[in-house]
């Protein structure tokens, strides 16, 4: 399996971006999808992440209410939509696939993903 995230850039603070993820090879519409984060010296942190078959988005508290994480199945592709942004927000922004989803609810632990993109650069300017 291969993840492609693309949609990274420089915007700055109040802006919008729309990141994608295209995946490539395995079966998409039965993986658990998530973002995730990793600013300069931390950890990579959870953002989002949507089920495969039935249960709610998860969102990590610093994005809930300006982001909203969506797929489609037949273009294989997951988006994570960003508003309101702020220079905390800057980060390389990476996109993985759960493969063992029991398609209900989503997991936020980072070690329950088993593939990953290449992320994608966001940096927010004050």
């Amino acid at each position: 399996v291969q993840l492609q995230a693309s949609g990274g850039g420089l915007v700055q603070a109040g802006g919008s971006l729309r990141l994608s993820c295209a995946a490539s090879g395995g079966t998409f519409s039965r993986y658990g999808m998530g973002w995730f984060r990793q600013a300069p010296g931390k950890e990579r942190e959870f953002v989002a992440a949507i089920p495969w078959r039935w249960g709610n988005t998860a969102y990590a508290d610093s994005v809930k209410g300006r982001s909203t994480i969506s797929r489609d199945n037949a273009k294989n592709t997951v988006d994570l939509e960003m508003n309101s942004l702020k220079p905390e927000d800057t980060a390389a922004y990476y996109c993985a696939a759960d493969k063992d989803s029991s398609g209900v609810g989503v997991t936020k632990r980072l070690q329950e993903y088993d593939y990953w993109g290449q992320g994608t650069q966001v940096t927010v300017s004050s």
